[in-house]
């Protein structure tokens, strides 16, 4: 693992994510963990998780878990948070790398009008589950 640190970032060879200082502030955030205001230690120890839960040779190691948990600890958040965020952070890039280029002038098309919800409602007092069904039925009978 080797993470690159200066005054006001840190970035990693392992992984796309990295954690910034705010400017002329001693707070730091992760590019994943935006919401989070960490202080120098806890962007490290960040980052650390990432790159740990980046490597896929250690998906069985118990000891690189037990360091993804330790790090997950000091950010305050569980490790299975870590992978839901790393993963959504994973995906909007490939989301990202898969759209064509827009041009900056060009015109957007007007979204298309979408038809109402069928389950609208479905959580009001009114909503009775189903009792019998086809597939219900196949399997019962």
């Amino acid at each position: 693992m080797t993470i690159d640190i200066n005054q006001r970032e840190m970035t990693s060879d392992i992984t796309p994510e990295f954690a910034r200082c705010a400017q002329g502030e001693q707070v730091w955030s992760l590019s994943w963990l935006p919401e989070q205001r960490l202080t120098r230690e806890q962007a490290h120890a960040g980052m650390e998780l990432d790159e740990i839960l980046s490597d896929p040779e250690v998906v069985f190691d118990d000891a690189a878990h037990s360091e993804a948990a330790e790090r997950a600890a000091r950010l305050g958040i569980l490790v299975e948070h870590a992978v839901v965020m790393l993963a959504q952070r994973l995906a909007e890039r490939m989301h990202r790398e898969t759209l064509p280029p827009c041009p900056a002038d060009a015109e957007l098309p007007p979204l298309p009008q979408l038809p109402e919800p069928m389950l609208t409602g479905w959580f009001t007092a009114t909503y009775a589950p189903a009792t019998t069904g086809a597939r219900s039925q196949h399997l019962w009978a």
